[in-house]
């Protein structure tokens, strides 16, 4: 197939305005461009959006507790209670019912407040929806229980009109609860700096300061114990630090001089010096919570779903509610007061108050599961899209492998010596040397032989005496200048995988060989076999040559591998992947792989470390590890499988409770009043919210 350029700026191999929203790379530049500028207004903003959550909270349970109090006088003076327990000789007095009408009354209008008022917000927006069905429900109860009491003839409902807003008024505290409880990952996450810097003055002496005054360049003194108050670089000491919260890795990770540290990170046992990098909007903690503000407002399409089926219960549960009073006035010819009373428990028990709960809150759940272990959802749609993953592309450097030089091979040709001794001699004589394939030969052993009399053999390699031998490490290139000859299959073998292969020369008779090449990560293998086991192909993009390409495919388990791809190549092999009808990942480093990015129908960028920022990708993942993958594309099915559980639920409750609350069981004695309808909604509720805090990352 012919290779076309790409242009990222011309086509993004989508059809015209499809997921133009969230998926055009520009579009994702622009709007993150945006969140940054606007990073600390953002953050204000979330403080208010949680602040006024807090508030709900704390109204819906005073609203709840008054009312609930107000409630027991109620019960007491409601004829229909009195005639049950045997009292209404006892407890009736004169004007007991405007009694039991003033208190129905100051419940109907403070602890219904809240349903009237939202009853008012549906119809202004023309989106009628749980509200609007409470509210109808207890003004229907309350209107026509206190006509009775003013004249006319039939049954008061007082007692179920404020057991019912008692019962709402707890769903409603316990899901306001349960948001809040979701969504409080977040603040632990802006809770995880400390107040204050120990700043190193240019004379020496310590000063601390407030965060706010730390800029670019400033040097930290951390303690043991303490938190790294910004993101920066260690310039001096060695320590290790606790970084969980932040990447999810769980291991303490080792700190010395040239290691990058991250704002929020609990310092371990030795005091380093930091040299301050980013600070405010710019840290990673900033744009960690940035990214999982915006993956909370991004478009879920499960939730457009769910809101289109509560606007259809709504008007499915008034229509309910009409034609079941009709039918028992007109048809059954049963009284009014019992009408009415199949009529409001219709309405009540067909609150989608479950279904509208349903996808936000495993929304909520997932977002902060996904933050506090490292894998951050830039944008919903795509996230919801990964649980249909049949094929995933990772880039090779620095995602499969280490992207970095190291030993993979060590072969001895004679017995007299082993692998370990081979190495060991090689790594002492290479450590006098600077070039990369030294560097890594040396750095594969923990401890060195002295070396003397060390001379460097330009372009072949070098030599020195180690424990009285000459030891010499040199390329093919000086074996065949001097006529050696090898015939080994396993040096053949290593040959063909385009390794680099260097010789060992023990007192000029050659005795070993080393091999080379960029290190496969040890996450990887298990990873592919994951995937695998998901039913995901998995494939690898590399600008490698096809033997290198041939090997590491071999050695992880890859299904296909594609060699030799420049990086303005990649985009269109995604899109060759995508045209056999498959649904498509990209996993690369998020910066020369970002038009391949785009271009899949899901673009995760993995290792992104501290530069969280990552443009075009969908789902960035903080660390380096390919298994981190199988965790993301793991929460997005078990995401959408809770999201399905719960609106299956709902409505499925819905279905079975409209027959029942309309009366169709009362020929057989089977009567829900409309208390016991909230009761049961209620319960719904409950039933959802609890699912959605089941929900776990698995790795």
């Amino acid at each position: 197939m012919a290779v076309k350029n790409f242009d990222l700026h011309k086509d993004d191999g989508r059809k015209p305005g499809e997921n133009e929203d969230h998926m055009h790379p520009m579009t994702h530049t622009e709007t993150k461009h945006n969140h940054i500028e606007h990073g600390a207004h953002k953050h204000k903003e979330h403080h208010d959006h949680r602040g006024h959550h807090a508030h709900m909270v704390k109204d819906f349970r005073k609203r709840f507790w008054v009312s609930a109090v107000l409630t027991i006088p109620v019960l007491i003076l409601s004829p229909m209670i009195q005639k049950l327990l045997g009292f209404d000789k006892i407890l009736r007095f004169p004007g007991d019912l405007y009694v039991l009408f003033a208190l129905a009354s100051i419940i109907y209008l403070y602890g219904g407040y809240p349903f009237i008022k939202g009853f008012f917000d549906e119809i202004r927006t023309r989106k009628p929806g749980m509200m609007t069905l409470i509210a109808i429900a207890i003004t229907t109860a309350y209107l026509y229980s206190s006509i009775v009491v003013f004249g006319l003839k039939g049954k008061i409902f007082f007692w179920e009109l404020v057991t019912l807003i008692d019962i709402m008024l707890l769903g409603h505290w316990i899901e306001m609860k349960s948001i809040l409880g979701a969504s409080r990952a977040l603040e632990e996450l802006a809770k995880l700096m400390p107040s204050d810097a120990h700043k190193i003055m240019p004379d020496g002496t310590i000063m601390d300061v407030p965060l706010n005054e730390l800029k670019e360049g400033d040097i930290v003194l951390v303690k043991p114990g303490e938190k790294v108050p910004a993101d920066g670089i260690v310039i001096e000491g060695e320590t290790t630090v606790n970084e969980s919260m932040l990447t999810g890795e769980s291991k303490p990770v080792l700190k010395e001089k040239g290691s990058a540290v991250i704002g929020g990170a609990i310092n371990g046992e030795g005091s380093i010096t930091v040299k301050v990098l980013k600070t405010g909007k710019d840290s990673f903690l900033s744009q960690v919570i940035e990214l999982v503000k915006e993956a909370q407002e991004s478009k879920s399409k499960t939730q457009d779903l769910a809101n289109r089926a509560a606007v259809w219960l709504t008007v499915l549960a008034l229509t309910g509610g009409v034609i079941t009073f009709l039918i028992w006035t007109i048809i059954v010819s049963k009284d009014v007061a019992f009408a009415l009373e199949r009529t409001v428990t219709v309405m009540v028990i067909t609150c989608p108050h479950a279904l509208g709960l349903a996808v936000p809150l495993v929304v909520a759940v997932s977002t902060a599961i996904s933050a506090k272990n490292g894998l951050l959802i830039r944008d919903r749609a795509a996230f919801e899209k990964a649980r249909n993953i049949q094929a995933i592309i990772f880039d090779k450097t620095g995602t499969l492998t280490k992207g970095e030089f190291g030993v993979t091979d060590v072969l001895t040709f004679t017995d007299d010596v082993t692998e370990e001794e081979i190495l060991k001699y090689a790594a002492s004589v290479e450590s006098h040397s600077e070039h990369p394939i030294a560097k890594a030969i040396t750095t594969a052993v923990n401890e060195l032989f002295k070396v003397e009399e060390f001379k460097s053999i330009p372009g072949k390699g070098a030599e020195g005496k180690v424990n009285g031998k000459h030891i010499m490490i040199v390329s093919p290139g000086y074996l065949r200048e001097k006529g050696m000859v090898l015939k080994d299959e396993r040096a053949e073998r290593i040959a063909s995988q385009g390794k680099t292969i260097v010789y060992v020369l023990i007192d000029g008779q050659l005795r070993g060989a080393i091999a080379l090449a960029d290190i496969v990560r040890p996450e990887s293998k298990k990873a592919i076999s994951m995937l695998k086991k998901m039913g995901i192909k998995c494939m690898m993009l590399t600008g490698d040559n096809k033997q290198v390409a041939k090997w590491v495919a071999e050695e992880i388990g890859l299904d296909e591998y594609f060699a030799e791809v420049l990086p303005h190549e990649k985009s269109q092999k995604v899109k060759e992947i995508q045209s056999r009808g498959l649904v498509v990942a990209m996993t690369g480093d998020g910066v020369n792989d970002a038009p391949a990015l785009a271009q899949a129908d899901v673009g995760i960028a993995i290792g992104a470390g501290t530069d969280v920022a990552v443009e075009t990708a969908d789902i960035v993942l903080v660390r380096n590890n390919p298994q981190d993958v199988v965790a993301i594309i793991g929460l997005a099915r078990a995401t959408y499988k809770k999201m399905v559980q719960n609106l299956a639920w709902a409505t499925g409750y819905n279905a079975f409770a409209i027959p029942l609350a309309a009366g169709v069981l009362y020929p057989w004695g089977v009567l829900l009043s409309p208390a016991m309808g909230a009761v049961l909604m209620s319960l719904s509720t409950i039933i959802v919210a609890i699912n959605a805090r089941f929900l776990k990352v698995v790795k």
